[in-house]
């Protein structure tokens, strides 16, 4: 295992614009500020994962090829602002389907810590949906509530408990890295 630490995110409403059930690689859309909290998430030397609920491929409406095109122009995006995804994991099935990969069942998230061998207990989950936050908790993570894509919504309504609310990827950065730096004081001191 390594020590290297991890930030797990949701894809629509954190990264990229909300797009009810996207399934055209020209409508992604990175969200402000999403290009760079990422690659200031980076500069701290965590790696990044993306973990992602689409049950569209279940309901039919695209397939996992199509899935692949939208995550290469998201790759393309973010390649602009010198950011990479460590690793993107997806859930193909519906609700209903009752799997164990679905947010916030924790198996994406599980599945990423042991192919990129890290702590998911060290990690920090960011999304705008309660599935993202509950995810986070069942998995020891420390989570963070972005107020894009649905997270206002969740925040006003108090529909999750995260650790910490945040309006953006890029107040998400600060955070985590004003976290790290305590919890390299206090065992610098321990």
């Amino acid at each position: 295992m390594s020590d290297r630490r991890f930030v797990a995110l949701d894809r629509d409403g954190t990264v990229i614009v909300e797009r009810h059930y996207l399934s055209n690689p020209e409508q992604v859309e990175l969200l402000s500020g999403a290009g760079a909290g990422l690659k200031r998430l980076r500069e701290l030397g965590l790696g990044l994962v993306l973990l992602t609920n689409q049950s569209a491929i279940s309901r039919g409406m695209f397939d996992h090829d199509r899935l692949g095109l939208i995550h290469e122009r998201l790759a393309e995006l973010l390649a602009a602002h010198g950011v990479r995804f460590d690793g993107i994991y997806y859930c193909p099935h519906r609700p209903d389907e009752n799997c164990a990969c679905r947010k916030p069942e924790p198996e994406m998230l599980r599945r990423a810590a042991d192919e990129l061998k890290f702590d998911p207990t060290l990690s920090f989950v960011i999304g705008d949906k309660p599935c993202d936050i509950d995810l986070g908790r069942a998995s020891g993570a420390t989570t963070v509530l972005v107020r894009t894509g649905y997270g206002a919504e969740v925040e006003r309504t108090q529909a999750a408990v995260p650790d910490y609310i945040v309006n953006d990827l890029s107040e998400a950065a600060l955070l985590i890295e004003r976290l790290i730096s305590t919890d390299q004081d206090r065992r610098a001191q321990g």
